[in-house]
């Protein structure tokens, strides 16, 4: 007996002192060798590795650890809050002021940036936890044999030629080659996709052979379900498969998503905009004799009103509140930039098990000779069997613990009325030979009135054990004939997608030891882990929204496609709906391969294995309930409930929020237009500033943004899953857009100037003048919202006018009017008077004429955009 030994600061003479391997030993993958040479490649005995070799193999491989990417810091998050074109020219307006001596602008504007800054910082900070997932998948300890003896050492201490002893309920700590294994099983889901444990044995496979059928492997990060191992390590650390997912994982895209993008571009449109702008009006002034600190003044203020102080506040409070309502659909969006894009989405790669189909296996058929044994006799005995020979349980509430072919079948049985504490009682269980990999079976030998042998497996392994087949009238004999009839509905049932287990038995004068011949063939059971009933709408759902969904999964091709078909996906033109026994790599070229294509890519897994591909994703979606830390920690989104039904409502919302955003882009843009055009108008003709810096930054921080705001909470309308994706490549503000800014824009600059300019004729004094400009342009960006509905909506009932936000940003943005003329101080500071009752009809009379000219364009486009579908209805009818 070798003894077992901790081996804590210790240092024995060990044996095979040698070089450690890798994954692959020279030209020969480990799996394709058989133990001896594995052993001999690794230069290592049965013994184990001595002390002193570990050692120095340790310090060659390094530590047993996969690679982890820093956290991002909290300062490097700060700092990318700054690093805009926007804050940058703001600052430039701050030092300017401060320059001429307007303490009051400077400090108004560090207030803005402050607020921006805040709300980006707080909104953003996370860290990069993906990578620290993968590394909670390390085991504590683990069992080697070195120098002879076996002894518990530190997982992240295992070296490419340890010896490892595991048992059943065992983490695998590194890439091993088996040596030995008894009844051996793993769950490689986590790399695989399948939820059905992998069997293991010893023979070697060929070189090519896929990770999901390298029988003889074990892998880190996975765990035994059943049996003992011995094996010899064949890859640590960055060499391992779950290390090399890392290595792809960690070098995935993390680029911004598209809409920082898009504000970005647009940033960038405005400040050079206000450059422009601020550069001609200044050289027109100097040139024309106007002082030159008035001309700095006016270009600050210029400065001030094209810039939307307010637009980096509304876009993060709207992705925020778009985060908690996603929330409550049991979507949790970890990045802001994730709830606009998923609304671009154009694929969708999805996997099967726990998305499209409900991760529960369910027998759906029973076939024996004489063909469904589900109304027969015949179905009691094999459920009989299921039971008998069975290692799975069922608690009191009905949930499984076990294999989960063995739950089903115990869930089936209990279906049909069988008790199965009584079943087992009545036949007590004798003997036990497990699932044996080479055999690919499991038999169990029970007492009673009589001895009976109970197995199930793999369909031709059990069929070609057995010499009788059960019919309702009794045993046939199996011959040729009957086991063509046997073999031609396996393979009808096959070709469904369905999983077979055989189910055969044996009673009388048996053999314990010897279980596996002269057996009765009783059944096949058909097993299905079901569509989720709400699956085929939720597909129907994303063509409707032109979204392309494709399968990604591990499973075999034949399983996957009669899913599809089941739920309603196909293919579309070249592009196949289902993408079978695919890698962690496959996934990856699957993702990187639609973007290059343009395609905006949204991308759903659960495993260690699609970490890659979900962070390379525009958007990845992780499964909450069972999804690995690692697939959570790498996604955009999580789904609280691993429906993909949810992906749909997700998508609905992000659509919504991107009308949203473009809807209060066109209101804030075309306001500070408006201001842009009063003042350079203004200058041009030899006016007097009708609005100063401070009065502009009052004006875009409480007109402009609770309106702004307001927008952003409109609820869409039940069209918005009936259209097509919007290109990914079209920027927040198309054409059309640019035109509304445009033209409502000059409409909201012109009618204040003709106010003021009014005002100054009729003889009063500047500061009247420029308190009717500054409530006219005011109150028209007030009343301006209304203009931002839907062309399709009503007139007086659309999403906007139904929004209880937009009216209570309207009396707050009022209330603050109110305030800034009726409190002495806020009056002094804004450089405002009271106004005459003659200059209050003024200002609202100029603030309407914007908000008629909205409504006109509206109908200008609607009456366009009828007589184009009538013409397209026409010629599709021809």
């Amino acid at each position: 007996m070798i003894p077992d030994v901790s081996w804590a600061a210790r240092d024995t003479e060990g044996v095979a002192p040698g070089e450690g391997g890798a994954a692959a030993v020279g030209d020969a993958a480990p799996h394709s060798l058989d133990p001896q040479g594995v052993l001999d490649a690794h230069r290592v005995t049965a013994l184990g590795l001595s002390h002193e070799e570990a050692k120095s193999r340790l310090g060659r491989h390094g530590p047993n650890r996969i690679a982890t990417a820093p956290p991002v810091s909290s300062w490097a998050i700060l700092v990318a809050q700054l690093a805009s074109p926007v804050v940058w020219l703001l600052a430039a307006a701050t030092a300017l002021s401060l320059t001429l001596g307007d303490v009051a602008e400077a400090v108004a504007i560090i207030v803005v940036l402050g607020m921006n800054t805040l709300i980006g910082f707080v909104a953003e900070q996370r860290a990069v936890r993906s990578m620290e997932a993968l590394r909670r998948l390390d085991v504590a300890t683990t069992r080697v044999r070195r120098a002879g003896s076996i002894g518990t050492v530190p997982a992240h201490e295992v070296v490419p030629g340890d010896i490892v002893l595991l048992e059943a309920g065992d983490r695998v700590p590194a890439d091993m080659r088996l040596l030995e294994a008894s009844r051996l099983a793993a769950d490689e889901s986590m790399l695989t996709g399948e939820s059905v444990a992998a069997g293991k044995s010893v023979a070697a496979v060929a070189a090519g052979t896929p990770v999901p059928d390298r029988t003889p492997m074990l892998f880190k990060g996975t765990a035994l379900t059943t049996g003992s191992a011995v094996a010899v390590v064949t890859a640590t650390g960055p060499a391992t498969e779950i290390g090399r997912i890392a290595t792809l994982a960690l070098d995935a895209g993390t680029d911004r998503s598209r809409l920082e993008e898009r504000l970005t571009v647009l940033a960038r449109q405005l400040i050079w905009l206000t450059l422009a702008v601020a550069v001609v009006i200044a050289i027109v002034g100097i040139v024309s004799g106007e002082p030159v600190v008035r001309m700095v003044e006016a270009a600050i203020a210029l400065a001030i009103a094209a810039i939307p102080e307010g637009l980096p506040v509304v876009a993060t409070l709207t992705l925020a509140r778009g985060m908690l309502r996603m929330a409550r659909e049991n979507a949790l969006v970890r990045s802001l930039g994730a709830v606009e894009t998923l609304g671009a989405t154009t694929v969708i790669l999805t996997d099967k098990t726990g998305t499209i189909t409900e991760n529960h296996m369910a027998v759906e058929r029973l076939v024996g000779l004489g063909g469904d044994a589900d109304e027969d006799p015949l179905r009691g005995r094999a459920l009989g069997i299921g039971v008998l020979c069975s290692n799975a349980d069922l608690d009191k509430a009905g949930e499984g613990t076990g294999d989960p072919l063995e739950v089903a079948l115990l869930e089936a049985a209990v279906a049909s009325g069988m008790d199965i504490g009584a079943a087992r009682q009545e036949r007590p269980r004798l003997v036990e030979h497990a699932f044996d990999p080479d055999l690919r079976m499991m038999a169990t030998v029970h007492g009673g009135a009589d001895t009976v042998v109970a197995v199930k497996g793999a369909p031709e392994a059990v069929l070609a054990v057995c010499t009788k087949a059960a019919t309702a009238a009794g045993p046939v004999p199996l011959g040729d004939a009957e086991r063509a009839v046997l073999r031609e509905a396996m393979d009808d049932l096959a070709a469904s997608g369905l999983r077979l287990i055989a189910l055969a038995d044996a009673s009388g004068e048996v053999d314990a030891a010897r279980p596996f011949h002269d057996l009765t063939f009783v059944a096949v059971a058909a097993l299905r882990d079901p569509p989720r009933e709400d699956i085929p709408a939720a597909i129907a759902a994303c063509h409707r929204a032109g979204i392309h969904v494709v399968m990604v999964t591990g499973d075999h091709e034949v399983t996957a496609r009669a899913i599809a078909r089941s739920v309603g996906l196909a293919d579309r033109g070249p592009e196949p709906a289902v993408h079978a026994r695919v890698t962690p790599e496959d996934k990856l070229k699957l993702v990187v391969g639609f973007q290059a294509a343009g395609e905006t890519v949204a991308m759903t897994g659960d495993g260690v294995n699609d970490a890659p591909a979900l962070r390379q994703a525009d958007i990845g979606v992780a499964m909450g309930i069972r999804g690995t830390d690692v697939a959570r920690e790498s996604a955009d989104i999580v789904l609280l409930d691993d429906a993909f039904s949810t992906i749909v409502t997700a998508v609905r919302e992000g659509r919504v929020i991107f009308a949203n955003i473009r809807r209060f882009c066109v209101y804030l843009l075309s306001c500070n237009l408006g201001e842009i055009l009063l003042i350079g108008l203004a200058l041009l003709v030899g006016l007097p500033l009708p609005l100063t810096p401070l009065q502009i930054l009052f004006l875009n921080l409480v007109t402009d943004v609770f309106p702004a705001f307001a927008l952003a909470a409109t609820r869409g309308d039940a069209r918005v899953l009936d259209e097509p994706p919007r290109p990914p490549e079209e920027p927040i503000l198309a054409r059309r857009q640019w035109t509304d800014v445009v033209i409502l824009g000059v409409v909201i600059g012109l009618a204040p100037l003709a106010a003021f300019l009014m005002t100054l004729e009729q003889g009063a004094a500047l500061e009247n003048a420029a308190t009717v400009a500054f409530l006219a342009i005011g109150l028209a960006q007030i009343w301006h919202v209304l203009s931002m509905r839907d062309v399709k909506g009503g007139w007086l009932v659309n999403p906007i006018t139904t929004n209880p936000f937009l009216w209570g940003a309207v009396a707050l943005s009022l209330a603050f009017f109110a305030l800034a003329l009726a409190l002495p101080g806020l009056r002094g500071v804004l450089g405002l008077v009271v106004p005459t009752t003659g200059e209050w009809v003024l200002a609202v009379g100029a603030s309407l004429v914007p908000l008629a000219a909205g409504q006109i364009l509206l109908a200008v486009r609607r009456m366009r955009g009828g007589r184009s579908t009538a013409r397209a209805v026409e010629r599709a009818t021809r």
